[in-house]
């Protein structure tokens, strides 16, 4: 990462020189609003800012609390050590953890050397983005429309991302962007979010989540990813064992959709790609993808994409 960045935040801050002066808890007038242990963006965000970033303060321990705005927190450097819904996680550099509203947080205190940032974003925010996450179902869409929504089922994600680097370039242009303050930033903002987010929706290997059920359910995702032209309920439950009419529900219930429209979604889509970027006939496509009836395929394509393959392919 950039000296200049490093050496913006490695800057001691005021409050933190209060707790090197022997403040032994952290001052809750500067993140809470009344008695209960929710952090309020509106006492960390500027009137009329969406996003902001701040440095993780340092040197103290934070007990346990949720927020009612949407935090990444980003490690340029060392390691934070956190508790999230009962999960221990060291954040190493290069790491991504991003937390919805209703996350249960705990952080231990970090050494002069730890260098944490906290992206602080209103959920208001990503609409604006959700354009970039396209219409399958992935753990970061899900992630991002419950925070929108305010549902935020899934707590947290993790992101292992420390050897990718677009994610690496990218957020180190956010974090230039929130430092600089160009008169354009709000567009700025929300572009790189958009293609940060598009380059963590590659990144699902490396992504660790809050809840079982969750789990679970990043496991048929990949699977489908993997399989989508031969898999099948049956031997994704057997993998995972599973009862398949209990994965089922649990499939309806966490995507809205069943597992045969999640394999068809994955099929089309890859069927769309291969009628943009090769020249293969329409007919070779559909078996690649997983058809064998001809007829079935055009009609599914169709009625999904509005168009024939063939006319998709030419007028696109």
């Amino acid at each position: 990462m950039d000296s200049r960045i490093i050496n913006y935040f490695t800057a001691i801050t005021d409050e933190e020189k209060n707790i090197l002066s022997g403040q032994t808890k952290i001052d809750r007038n500067i993140y809470m609003a009344g008695d209960r242990d929710i952090i309020s963006g509106d006492k960390l965000l500027p009137k009329g800012r969406q996003i902001m970033i701040r440095p993780h303060t340092r040197f103290i321990h934070v007990p346990e609390h949720t927020h009612d705005y949407v935090e990444f927190v980003y490690m340029c450097q060392g390691t934070t050590k956190h508790i999230v819904n009962a999960t221990p996680i060291t954040l190493t550099q290069g790491e991504l953890l991003m937390l919805g509203q209703n996350a249960k947080q705990e952080i231990y205190p970090a050494g002069i050397n730890d260098i944490a940032v906290n992206f602080i974003a209103k959920p208001d925010f990503f609409r604006g983005i959700l354009s970039f996450l396209g219409n399958e179902e992935t753990p970061l869409r899900r992630f991002i429309l419950s925070c929108i929504t305010g549902e935020n089922e899934t707590g947290y994600l993790y992101f292992k991302v420390a050897d990718v680097l677009p994610v690496q370039n990218l957020v180190e242009n956010l974090l230039w962007t929130l430092i600089t303050n160009p008169s354009n930033k709000r567009g700025i903002y929300q572009l790189t979010m958009g293609l940060l987010f598009v380059e963590l929706l590659e990144c699902t290997d490396t992504l660790e989540f809050s809840y079982q059920e969750q789990s679970v359910i990043m496991k048929v995702l990949r699977y489908i990813e993997e399989n989508y032209r031969t898999g099948s309920l049956a031997e994704i439950s057997s993998l995972l064992h599973y009862e398949r009419t209990s994965l089922s529900r649990l499939i309806s219930k966490k995507t809205g959709r069943t597992f045969t429209q999640l394999m068809q979604d994955k099929r089309l889509s890859q069927a769309a790609w291969f009628l943009l970027n090769t020249d293969e006939r329409v007919d070779d496509i559909a078996g690649m993808v997983g058809y064998e009836n001809m007829s079935h395929f055009h009609n599914l394509f169709s009625r999904c994409y509005g168009k024939s393959p063939k006319h998709y392919r030419d007028c696109t």
